[in-house]
């Protein structure tokens, strides 16, 4: 087990507010994405402003301490997410609509991916730090979501890099795959043990990685584990959501 330790810089994002969660989803129920990606300032000079504080935190830290900046998103809407209202998580189809083993993302699910990619577009106006590393689940929607979010933001020569640890929760689920070796149907991984796993995402970032504005796309059960890691009150992110931190 890892010895760092993780912890959210407050000061700078709406999503570290204690009463985000439950004002926001009252005042915006039906939109996952908050204005700036939740950046507090909304000044023109906003990111500007904000990578100066980054890199003055980083260079005022001693060694042992790293500031970096993520962009949490959870895939758009897919298939298993309506089949999931409506059965439960214990079927792949119904003879009408088939949204197991990996589903896709629905038309709903593609059009939030697309309000992630414009969030992106108009915020390019105000020079928005790029991620410059991105990682993604290795699942459908996932990847779709990764796709359509980052279409012509970022350089043509970045690639996403697919990390098997951003994966949704292991075991008793309606959409995973029976040849799936990581993939065991009795059985439903625990929350601690996605937490080991999402510890071990951000420790290969910190141990690897020398950018600081870092994004990765992924599912439900991921970000929750992630704000677990991070010592963050947890609120449930929307499909098609994003969660900005620093950490």
């Amino acid at each position: 087990m890892s010895q760092r330790s993780y912890e959210v810089v407050k000061g700078f994002f709406v999503q570290e507010r204690f009463r985000f969660a439950d004002a926001y989803s009252r005042s915006f129920p039906s939109k996952a994405l908050p204005p700036r990606f939740g950046l507090i300032d909304h000044s023109d000079d906003r990111w500007k402003v904000f990578r100066q504080k980054i890199n003055q935190l980083n260079k005022s830290s001693p060694a042992s301490t790293k500031y970096k900046v993520f962009f949490i998103g959870r895939h758009g809407e897919g298939f298993h997410n309506v089949a999931e209202v409506k059965y439960g998580t214990k079927e792949n189809g119904d003879g009408e609509l088939i949204w197991g083993p990996d589903p896709e993302l629905t038309t709903l699910g593609k059009e939030q991916a697309k309000a992630a990619h414009d969030a992106w577009k108009q915020e390019c106006k105000f020079n928005i730090p790029i991620p410059g590393k991105l990682y993604c689940s290795p699942l459908t929607r996932a990847i779709h979501t990764n796709k359509i979010t980052f279409d012509s933001i970022i350089p043509e020569s970045q690639r996403t890099m697919i990390i098997e640890n951003l994966r949704e929760t292991n075991g008793v689920h309606t959409w995973l795959i029976e040849e799936d070796t990581l993939w065991d149907p009795e059985v439903r991984e625990t929350h601690a043990e996605m937490d080991t796993r999402m510890r071990r995402v951000l420790d290969m970032i910190f141990d690897k990685d020398q950018e600081q504005f870092i994004s990765f796309t992924a599912h439900g059960g991921i970000v929750s584990a992630a704000l677990r890691v991070m010592n963050h009150r947890q609120y449930i992110l929307p499909t098609g959501g994003s969660y900005s931190n620093l950490i």
